[in-house]
């Protein structure tokens, strides 16, 4: 089991990191199109290049490893993809980091180690069927239908209101539909391994695997659509968050896995995965977040500088001067004993 995690997380290292290198390179590139002339303009392209093979190489480590494991354990420890890549820009990139960055990349850290030691003792269910292959791309098109539904009425209002810019929820589609099509790769990877353990015909294992190629191939096309216009942190926690879900749902629907029978190996898991997920959540929003609380605590100083001047004025003009309460009382004084010795 966890040779299988080390192989994931090697694996997702390349992926991500490829993506960074992918972004880069697609700058001066024009959007991924199936004209010989854009395709051989990225093929030239060294950083977009290097950041394709990386992604390649990461794809063949994940296979490995689905061989190996479940792939409700797989995909969720997949998702420490998004730390592996910050710290990367962080030490490499020279990108800066803030205190949310470093505890999603703990609480990612401890949800890979949760998952591995519940993974230990998940169970598989023998039960597979062929019919599932279809079942499982009739689910997909029901999602890509509504996804691009959901796209198609952004970008007619992005027309009809004159936008340029890429709006978030574009970049939140794209990421969308990247990630169920990885998630759905490594699914039906796995599923031709338990084809293949099961005493199904052998030939079910290389169709199965081109159909994860095909799927990985039509995702790469989504993210990179989505890398070439909107923002790396974005699409890629999309797209890791919607391959974790899809990887636990359809590993759990299609392929039997089961949770844990040992309830500290099935708490160590879920824990795991809500480790993970939440993880994932923080890098993304980190900037956003810390930005929020800067501001919230600026305006509140400057609420208290504010209100505190006006409140000391305030008390100042209420409250009478120890020394004119003392020059009162002398006068008063004076004045009754002078009253006393006019009879």
């Amino acid at each position: 089991m966890w040779e299988s995690i080390l192989l994931t997380v090697a694996a997702t290292a390349g992926n991500n990191i490829g993506k960074i290198l992918q972004k880069k390179g697609t700058i001066i590139l024009p959007p991924l199109s199936f004209k010989f002339k854009v395709i051989r303009a990225y093929a030239l392209n060294k950083a977009w290049l290097i950041g394709f093979l990386m992604d390649i190489f990461g794809a063949l480590l994940m296979l490995r490893a689905l061989s190996l494991a479940p792939v409700s354990v797989i995909q969720p420890v997949s998702g420490c993809g998004l730390a592996i890549l910050s710290v990367f820009s962080h030490f490499y990139l020279k990108e800066a980091m803030n205190v949310v960055d470093w505890v999603g990349i703990t609480l990612a850290g401890f949800g890979t180690i949760g998952v591995g030691a519940g993974g230990e003792e998940q169970q598989v269910a023998v039960a597979l069927s062929i019919f599932h292959i279809p079942w499982l791309a009739f689910v997909v098109f029901i999602l890509f239908m509504l996804l691009n539904g959901w796209l198609r009425i952004y970008k007619r209002q992005r027309r009809e209101q004159e936008m340029m810019e890429y709006d978030v929820v574009e970049e939140i589609i794209y990421g969308l539909e990247s990630g169920i099509l990885f998630g759905m790769s490594s699914v039906i990877s796995k599923m031709g391994f338990l084809f293949l353990e099961q005493g199904f015909p052998k030939v079910l294992v290389p169709i199965c695997l081109l159909i994860s190629v095909f799927s990985s191939g039509i995702g790469f096309y989504y993210q990179t659509r989505g890398l070439k216009h909107g923002r790396a942190i974005i699409v890629s926690t999309c797209a890791a968050v919607a391959s974790i879900l899809t990887g636990v749902l359809a590993g759990m629907l299609a392929l039997g896995e089961r949770l844990p029978s040992a309830p500290k190996a099935r708490v160590a898991l879920l824990l795991g995965w809500l480790l993970i997920i939440t993880g994932v959540i923080l890098l993304v929003g980190s900037t956003r977040l810390v930005r929020f609380l800067t501001s919230s605590q600026r305006k509140r100083s400057n609420v208290e500088k504010n209100f505190g001047p006006r409140r000391s004025t305030s008390s100042r003009t209420r409250e009478p001067s120890p020394t004119g309460a003392v020059i009162q009382a002398a006068t008063l004084n004076h004045l009754l004993s002078s009253s006393k010795e006019k009879p």
